[in-house]
């Protein structure tokens, strides 16, 4: 049965966003029906509407997206549902103390599905965004609303219909927690409070799977899975929910990341993060409820729950750290080229999926969307560790020659940071 707040949303969300619908790009047959694609707008749609002003934690709001969370979870008849609210001093001056930060209170939201099991998996997807942009904003000249309908209202809509299929099953498994988590884009601390709280069960949870930016999967239909590395049991169940689904696995062994995944393999929890990639939206007014991908966020929910069914009988998974040798090198960059890469590429190179800075270093030296970078100075560019490597070694004032592949041809470009 509908209830009388869900139909009030629904007809706020179509006098709001009127252009809410399927992308016009051609799509491989799925099996979602009508009302499952119906509910993933809707849910998109209200989540990235200007009446909820970017959701930037602490706002209204985000305290209204909050309060749709919740009442999502009590529709889909989880068998509880609560608010975990947390404060916390932001300031955008990373160095600055802590008296000259701003006090604020966010909310993470948390739906529990109870099996009586002895374990417990957490399945979380952050709801907060950037609101007029400032800090964190690739267009930060604009004081337009971010809307952030991939990031991560696609996130939030996918965790809804994971729940969904999973309290449909009616079967035997873990328990779930399933949580939306704020203060995301202000640095994990949502996730990382949630975390602290956890600590006293935390022998009882067996993983974590991050849901952040999970809607434009597109034709391609190729996943990046973050985190790969944080336990041995992730190999086999990940082929199992790839080959369920016909989706195609980018893997990054790495456990950290700028993502809620991050809170928990700290934790020691072996923690993934599903990803269907950068695009030039990102952090941008742009990133708006039409663009999304609704069939392929469908598909998604539904490797996440495969996954979640293929660990079902391995209980507490076991733990292992991962070589972040390289992710410490993507932390400590001096420069930067001015681009977005293409994190689910899988030919050789590293693909540009964006040029971003209109005078950036990429932009002046003609690199376009679509190169295939190949080398950087002396660096053979491999895959986008090598890419990061090469950027490691690099300070501001180098130029150097860079190698791409264009169409059938390769060029030579030179490239001042």
């Amino acid at each position: 049965m509908i209830r009388p707040a869900r139909i009030v949303i629904w007809c706020t969300v179509a006098l709001l966003t009127p252009l809410i619908q399927a992308p016009t790009h051609a799509q491989p047959a799925r099996v979602a029906d009508e009302t499952t694609l119906h509910d993933l707008r809707v849910d998109v749609g209200y989540l990235s509407s200007d009446l909820l002003k970017g959701r930037e934690t602490g706002t209204d709001g985000e305290r209204l997206a909050a309060q749709y969370i919740a009442e999502r979870f009590r529709e889909l008849r989880l068998d509880s549902t609560w608010t975990q609210p947390f404060d916390f001093t932001y300031s955008p001056n990373p160095h600055a103390s802590p008296e000259e930060g701003e006090p604020r209170t966010g909310r993470n939201v948390v739906g529990h599905l109870d099996r009586g099991a002895a374990h417990t998996v957490v399945i979380g997807a952050h709801y907060d965004h950037l609101g007029y942009g400032g800090v964190g904003s690739r267009a930060p000249g604009d004081s337009l609303i971010h809307n952030g309908a991939d990031d991560n209202a696609s996130g939030v809509a996918a965790l809804l219909e994971i729940a969904h299929q999973l309290q449909s099953a009616d079967a035997e498994g873990s328990n779930v927690l399933f949580v939306g988590f704020s203060g995301e884009e202000l640095g994990l601390y949502g996730s990382k409070h949630f975390v602290d709280a956890l600590s006293v069960l935390a022998d009882r949870v067996s993983y974590m799977i991050n849901l952040d930016m999970v809607g434009r999967l597109g034709d391609e239909r190729r996943l990046a899975v973050n985190g790969t590395g944080t336990s041995p049991a992730w190999d086999a169940a990940l082929d199992a929910a790839a080959g369920a689904t016909d989706i195609t696995l980018a893997e990054d062994p790495s456990g950290l990341g700028a993502s809620d995944h991050t809170s928990f393999y700290l934790d020691d929890i072996p923690a993934v993060h599903l990803f269907t990639g950068a695009h030039d939206d990102y952090h941008t007014p742009a990133d708006d409820s039409h663009r999304i991908d609704y069939d392929g966020l469908h598909d998604v929910a539904t490797f996440a729950v495969r996954l979640v069914e293929a660990l079902d009988d391995d209980g507490a998974l076991a733990f292992t750290e991962t070589d972040d040798e390289q992710q410490g090198r993507r932390m400590s960059f001096d420069v930067t080229f001015g681009i977005m890469p293409d994190y689910v590429f899988e030919g050789e190179g590293m693909r540009i999926d964006a040029v971003t800075e209109e005078d950036g270093p990429a932009a002046r030296a003609g690199l376009q969307e679509d190169d295939v970078i190949v080398r950087v100075g002396s660096v053979a560019v491999d895959d986008i560790y090598a890419y990061m490597d090469a950027l490691g070694q690099l300070e501001t004032g180098d130029t150097v020659p860079v190698v791409v592949e264009r169409d059938e041809q390769t060029l030579e470009k030179t490239v001042q940071f």
